[in-house]
């Protein structure tokens, strides 16, 4: 299944189904050009469905076919679910390391992005005053649906619920100003997420997938996650090793090269450019820059 997050449309639809208040974020399920609205289940927020765990999978795939249908067109999507927590992995293709001139690690690079800069598709990235050197990463999200401490390596698929795309949006000069790059990384709106969480029986092996990011419609990374340095099972076990997952929490894995820091000319993002993230099986997650 596909699960997404959804309001209606600011352009003013307000009959969007008989349930749907046009300002809550309501959890559906992709279905085609439709989504499924499951309104009337127990679990207000896709988060609230995996924490519900398999009884709650279990509820939604028994209310989709008589689910109440919206078509996609009259909907804005949001960030498919609000997580606990952000895990960046940096430096985790070896092409990507090599372009930023830098080692690749014994172990994961492993940073925080701070919750408060995810934004869902279509949502303005916004580029802020203080930087002058913002950047775009195409990277493959992992979405933990079931928590754990010490995780072992081999049990990882039991802990994962699905995947996603992330935006790692970096302002490199904050990023590399120290040697700490939270901060860097977690401006307002730079982590654009979606459009869906699929779940990982529709994906099958995530380290397969093709995965690209174009500008205005030039292509600038082009890769596949099977080129991860640290795959998930290991990115899984390491983070694990030192503070348990939670249920929500999204792995971001790292992005292949081509992103503007390593590009000679350097290539910065400007304001009203259109970033289009697509990434095998996952969709395609869409977000224009903005000036501060």
């Amino acid at each position: 299944m596909k699960f997404v997050t959804f309001t209606g449309k600011k352009s003013g639809v307000q009959n969007v189904s008989t349930t749907l208040s046009r300002d809550v974020p309501t959890p559906g399920v992709l279905v085609g050009k439709e989504i499924a609205d499951l309104t009337g289940l127990a679990y207000p927020s896709v988060l609230a469905i995996l924490e519900g765990g398999e009884i709650a999978l279990r509820e939604v795939a028994a209310k989709l076919e008589k689910a109440p249908r919206v078509a996609l067109s009259e909907v804005d999507l949001q960030a498919p679910l609000r997580p606990p927590r952000v895990f960046g992995v940096g430096l985790n293709y070896a092409s990507h390391a090599a372009e930023s001139k830098m080692a690749v690690q014994k172990v994961p690079t492993v940073f925080m992005k701070l919750t408060s800069s995810v934004v869902g598709p279509d949502a303005p990235v916004v580029l802020p005053k203080v930087s002058a050197q913002p950047d775009y990463e195409a990277e493959l999200g992992v979405v933990i649906g079931k928590a754990g401490y010490q995780i072992k390596a081999e049990d990882w698929q039991k802990h994962v619920f699905g995947y996603t795309i992330v935006n790692d949006v970096s302002a490199r000069d904050v990023q590399l100003a120290t040697s700490q790059w939270t901060l860097g990384k977690s401006f307002p709106s730079f982590t654009p997420l979606g459009p869906a969480v699929v779940t990982a029986d529709e994906v099958g092996d995530p380290h397969g997938l093709g995965i690209s990011l174009a500008i205005d419609g030039e292509t600038l990374q082009s890769a596949n996650t099977r080129d991860l340095i640290f795959k998930i099972p290991a990115l899984i076990e390491y983070i694990s090793s030192t503070t348990p997952l939670e249920v929500g929490d999204v792995i971001s894995t790292g992005t292949p090269e081509g992103v503007g820091l390593g590009r000679t000319p350097q290539r910065w993002l400007k304001p009203d450019e259109e970033m289009v993230i697509t990434i095998e099986k996952l969709g395609t997650l869409r977000n224009r820059t903005v000036a501060e």
